[in-house]
C-alpha cells in the first residue's frame, strides 16, 4: 500500500508516518511539503492508493489542490487531515470530492479506522459534520468518532436498482457526472435520472448530503471498485 502525505510540517509527517505503517505490513509512505510537490508526485507515481492532505499549505490552499487532486486524478481517494475542523470546512471538503475528514485533534485509534473505512470504499465524516448536515433524529445526541463509521439505519430492501447502486458508488467518490457516463457506459441524460433517483431514494438533494446518508445508513458497496 502507498500513501501520499501532504504536509507543510515535517515533525507532523515523520510522527503520521509511524502511525501509517500500523495500516498494512508492506505500507509506504511518500510525502510533499507543499501543492507542487505533491501535484509532481501524484503525475509520477500512478501506484498511490490514498493521499492524505492538509488544506493549510504553504503555496496554495489545501482546497484547491483538493479540487485539483480530484479532477486530475479521480480514481485517486483523497482525505482531508488537517487542524481545520469546523463544519462548514469538513462539508465543503466532501463536496469538493474528498473521501474522509480527519480532525488533526482526533487520537491515532480515530485514524486508523477511519483511514480503513476510505480503504474498502468507504467515506469518514466526524460527528460534528454529521449533525450539522442534518443527522437523522433518531441518531445520539452525542456520538464518538468511532460510531460515526457504524450505520445510523437500514435502507429500504430494493430502494436502489443495481445500477443506481453502481451510480452511488461513484457519487461517494467524487466523481463527476462526466466520469461515471464513462466507466458505467451510460448517456449523460441516463445518468442524471439515476442520479436524481438515488437522491429521491435516500431524501437527499445533493452529493454531499448523499455521502452522510451512505454513512449513516451503513451501506457497503460490492463490486470493490476503487477507481
Amino acid at each position: 500500500m502507498k500513501i501520499m502525505l501532504v504536509d507543510d510540517h515535517a515533525l507532523f509527517r515523520e510522527g503520521l508516518r509511524l502511525i501509517l505503517t500500523q495500516l498494512d505490513a508492506d505500507t509506504e509512505v511518500v510525502e510533499a511539503e507543499n501543492c507542487a510537490g505533491a501535484f509532481r508526485m501524484a503525475d509520477q507515481r500512478t501506484d498511490l492508493d490514498m493521499v492524505l492532505l492538509d488544506l493549510s499549505l504553504p503555496d496554495i490552499s489545501g482546497m484547491e489542490a483538493l479540487h485539483r487532486l480530484r479532477a486530475e486524478h479521480p480514481g485517486l481517494p483523497v482525505v482531508v487531515l488537517s487542524g481545520r475542523d469546523d463544519p462548514a470546512t469538513i462539508l465543503d471538503a466532501l463536496d469538493a470530492g474528498a473521501m474522509g475528514f480527519i480532525p488533526k485533534s482526533s487520537t491515532s485509534r480515530v485514524l486508523m479506522s477511519a483511514l480503513r473505512l476510505v480503504l474498502v470504499n468507504g467515506v469518514y465524516i466526524p460527528p460534528a459534520a454529521l449533525e450539522v448536515a442534518g443527522a437523522r433524529q433518531s441518531a445520539p445526541a452525542a456520538v464518538s468518532a468511532i460510531d460515526a463509521t457504524q450505520p445510523l439505519g437500514r435502507l429500504p430492501e430494493k430502494a436502489l436498482t443495481g445500477r443506481q447502486m453502481q451510480v452511488l458508488e461513484l457519487l461517494v467518490q467524487g466523481k463527476p457526472t462526466k466520469l461515471i457516463c464513462r466507466e458505467l457506459g451510460l448517456a449523460e441524460g441516463t445518468a442524471k435520472v439515476h442520479i436524481a433517483s438515488v437522491f429521491r431514494a435516500l431524501h437527499v438533494a445533493n452529493r454531499t448530503q448523499a455521502v452522510v446518508a451512505v454513512s449513516q445508513l451503513g451501506i457497503t458497496f460490492r463490486s470493490g471498485r476503487g477507481g
